[in-house]
């Protein structure tokens, strides 16, 4: 079985790698953090078959820090190998900061000219990633990333700064990185020049991240979901959902009660229509109206129903008896009023799908009884 090393294994991206590594099925990890000793290192140097480094410094107290956390430590990592004659492949993550005259950038570039030397010396395969900004699932607030930062505070509604909305910033989602990194793993990465690279990354202007993770909140308000098809629109959602409170992951809808029943509506999408969930008492009625564009579909989930239709034009009655112990979905055809009657003894809980979000100004409904 192969062995693994992780270093930074609690970190953001150590901790997402090691669930998925665990997830295909890799027990033999050995898993290097802050409270490991060099003592550590070098036991699980001994016999590892491939090393992932992802410990490193990006936030010290002081700027010496920098080079000793992200030089010194890969230093001793591949003083350990060479030592124990260990010829393991080596992943590390370095940062495009790398290109960047600053402390951070400098103590980036140096890890990976140790490991680029190590390379030539030993025959070793590294794999040296200058990663853009990170994000996704367990990242920290003002440490990681500011996308988590943004979800952090917005959830928790807290303020955001915004100083200058037209910067622009280079993204990749955590499951992304893992993805090639796992490529690397097989001996497949993605390589650019002498680099490896994450081959799908996301660019964005730092305003328009702002609103899009506000946009996120409203959405329990607006019910209105978020477009999916937009690749980096669903991998923030995703992000920000992981930094709910865990006392706020429920939320209320507006309940329309009446004597009837109650309608409630779920979820509003801009191009794929709207869900609710409607429910009658027994012997109730609802509907009695016909669309000209708007059209539905039905779904009893609890209780027996009777759905009936008309054509406009005719006086034949088609029925359609449904219940909640055999889902069947009912299409609602325009230009046929219909009605749902509840002809149970419990309440009917229905699933209704429009094709378009209710229009107070447009609502193609006109009322006809069936």
């Amino acid at each position: 079985m192969t062995k693994i090393l992780v270093t930074g294994a609690n970190g953001f991206v150590g901790k997402n790698l090691v669930a998925e590594l665990r997830n295909q099925g890799h027990e033999e990890l050995y898993l290097f953090n802050r409270e490991n000793s060099s003592e550590d290192l070098e036991r699980f140097t001994k016999d590892c078959d491939f090393v992932f480094h992802l410990a490193g410094v990006n936030r010290p107290v002081n700027e010496s820090e920098f080079m000793e956390g992200n030089r010194g430590l890969t230093s001793q990592l591949l003083h350990f190998l060479v030592k124990n004659e260990n010829k393991a492949p080596v992943l590390i993550t370095s940062s495009i900061q790398a290109e960047k005259d600053n402390p951070y950038g400098q103590s980036k570039k140096a890890g990976e000219e140790e490991l680029f030397a190590y390379a030539k010396e030993t025959g070793a395969n590294v794999f040296v990633y200058r990663l853009p900004n990170l994000f996704g699932k367990w990242s920290k607030p003002n440490y990681n990333t500011v996308v988590a930062t943004f979800c952090y505070n917005v959830s928790r509604d807290l303020d955001i700064q915004v100083n200058n909305p037209a910067a622009q910033l280079e993204l990749a989602y955590i499951d992304d990185v893992l993805e090639e990194f796992l490529r690397a793993f097989e001996g497949n990465p993605t390589i650019s020049e002498d680099f490896c690279v994450v081959p799908v990354s996301h660019n964005i202007e730092l305003g328009q991240l702002a609103n899009r993770i506000r946009s996120f909140k409203e959405s329990r308000t607006s019910l209105a979901v978020p477009p999916m098809s937009n690749e980096l629109t669903k991998k923030l959602y995703s992000t920000y959902l992981s930094f709910l409170p865990e006392e706020n992951f429920s939320y209320n809808l507006k309940m329309n009660v009446d004597n009837r029943g109650s309608f409630t509506e779920f979820i509003r999408t801009p191009d794929r229509g709207q869900v609710s969930i409607n429910i009658s008492k027994p012997g109730i009625t609802k509907g009695n109206h016909w669309h000209h564009t708007k059209n539905e579909k039905f779904l009893v989930v609890s209780g027996n129903g009777l759905i009936r239709f008309r054509n406009i034009d005719s006086e034949d009655v088609i029925e359609y008896y449904v219940n909640g112990d055999k889902l069947q979905v009912v299409d609602i055809p325009t230009g046929y009023t219909h009605s749902i009657v509840n002809v149970g003894e419990t309440d009917l809980v229905t699933v209704m799908w429009v094709n378009e979000s209710f229009d107070p100004e447009k609502p193609d409904t006109h009322y006809l009884e069936v």
